[in-house]
């Protein structure tokens, strides 16, 4: 079924106070690039996609090579969470493009274990806006969905620089942030995980959403599209990470895209899906 709603492409859509083209390219998992003429923010990436057994019992490098051929432009790198399917490739990103590294504590200790400069990470606060040239990336505060067995997986904080590569248990979620971006006319809100406060959610044109929160809290969806007034949506943390990014698409077991764009559509918001590396412009 995603095979098919992926052949039927992304609708062309512009909003309508959009002063110039901003280019969303999802990365798979949560991740994404948002790209306009002045500035190029990559959101959690995680292309380096360790397979299921190495994830679970090894060590999980970073794939330098992939890093560098699909996201080889980024001014800032932002980062929701510090799982390894969000922070992993985020300081090698910054290496091999010089951005800047925005996220937690927890953030910036897996930077310093990966070896970036100092200069190239920042620890941001939730609710304090960061001028990025002429756009402005806001995290707010958020939480982490009970997404393992109705329990948060490797819930904590990362205290200290872990031995790198990092094992996966290494990499505790820490503080959970979705970002606010301002860029070229366009607001846009990157719910990367499957749960939100309610009172820290912010208008925006363009939802990056999390496909798996709809199964493990309750309106999850109604309640995003009406306090976020999205006028498109695309889903995303859909995609099985585990397989590599260049293989078919297979859906995370229990996830129904299909479903969500239902509801997304009856919400009154465009749903836009995105196969991993595929782009769309708003």
């Amino acid at each position: 079924m995603i095979r098919s709603l992926l052949e039927k492409g992304p609708p062309n859509y512009h909003t309508a106070a959009s002063g110039g083209a901003v280019r969303f390219t999802f990365l798979g998992t949560a991740g994404f690039t948002v790209a306009s003429q002045e500035r190029t923010f990559v959101l959690d990436p995680y292309v380096s996609r360790a397979g299921l057994w190495r994830t679970a019992f090894g060590r999980l490098p970073v794939d330098e090579a992939r890093v560098r051929q699909y996201v080889p432009v980024a001014d800032e790198v932002l980062i929701g969470h510090s799982h390894h399917d969000h922070a992993l490739d985020g300081p090698a990103v910054c290496k091999h493009t010089g951005a800047r590294l925005l996220g937690s504590a927890s953030t910036m200790n897996l930077a310093r274990a990966y070896g970036l400069d100092a200069a190239q990470h920042v620890e941001v606060t939730a609710g304090v806006p960061v001028p990025c040239g002429a756009a402005i990336a806001t995290p707010l505060a958020s939480r982490h969905g009970k997404a393992l067995l109705g329990r948060i997986p490797l819930p904590g904080s990362i205290d200290a620089p872990p031995a790198w590569p990092p094992r996966v248990y290494d990499l505790r979620h820490g503080p959970v942030f979705h970002w606010h971006l301002q860029l070229g006319g366009v607001r846009v809100l990157h719910v990367d995980s499957a749960d939100f406060l309610d009172d820290q959610l912010a208008e925006a044109d363009v939802l990056l959403l999390c496909a798996v929160g709809r199964q493990y809290r309750q309106d999850y969806t109604r309640t995003l599209l009406q306090r976020v007034k999205p006028r498109v949506v695309i889903p995303c943390h859909w995609d099985d990470f585990t397989l590599p990014l260049e293989a078919p698409p297979r859906q995370l077991p229990g996830v129904d895209v299909e479903g969500f764009v239902q509801e997304i559509r009856a919400g009154g918001a465009e749903a836009v899906v995105l196969g991993p590396l595929q782009s769309w412009r708003g």
